[in-house]
């Protein structure tokens, strides 16, 4: 189907407004987590994918949450990118968008998904080799139950995965062979 980008327009627009290497490959994990969590439930995964590769366009120069992923809407509106996508990379973050809530399958796991991934990160990189492929999905159920640990990743919006009709253990597995699928791309 044609979305209004392709994949490769999408990461060329990513690498043009984001620099920090970890917020690239932050994009490339919500991507390859996007991809399987629409094959799960039937979805596309190539516009579930565009939505994890462009969701933080805006993450390096609007940093509020307040305003973050509004600018990110307006340029891909002007490229022309299919409204669902911008819809669900809108309410990945609601803060910017009072009276406004996550509904969709879609949106919700778009949250989810693109959260999960800075906890699957952190809990590689407590590993000796600091490598995707050593962490088991074990690991990552466990360290959601730790709040101290990558406290930035929100449980709540993790468990959103529920809501969207995929229960949290296999939410967790699923994210995880996504990124260890794709750890070359992402150095780990």
């Amino acid at each position: 189907m044609n979305y209004g980008i392709t994949r490769e327009q999408a990461f060329e627009l990513v690498k043009l407004h984001l620099e920090s290497p970890n917020m690239i490959n932050h994009c490339l994990a919500a991507e390859a987590v996007m991809r399987a969590l629409a094959e799960r439930v039937g979805e596309d995964p190539e516009k579930w994918g565009l939505a994890g590769m462009l969701h933080d366009l805006d993450a390096e120069t609007h940093t509020s949450l307040d305003v973050h992923t509004r600018e990110t809407a307006r340029i891909l509106r002007e490229k022309g990118v299919d409204e669902g996508i911008i819809d669900a990379i809108r309410l990945h973050n609601e803060q910017a968008h009072p009276g406004e809530h996550r509904s969709t399958q879609f949106q919700h796991l778009l949250a989810a998904g693109e959260t999960i991934t800075g906890l699957i990160v952190a809990t590689a990189l407590v590993y000796p080799d600091k490598k995707l492929a050593s962490v088991k999905p074990k690991s990552v159920r466990k360290r959601i139950k730790e709040k101290a640990f990558a406290a930035g990743a929100n449980r709540d919006i993790i468990r959103e995965c529920e809501v969207a009709g995929i229960p949290l253990d296999e939410f967790c597995d699923l994210s995880l062979q996504a990124m260890q699928g794709i750890a070359n791309e992402l150095g780990l």
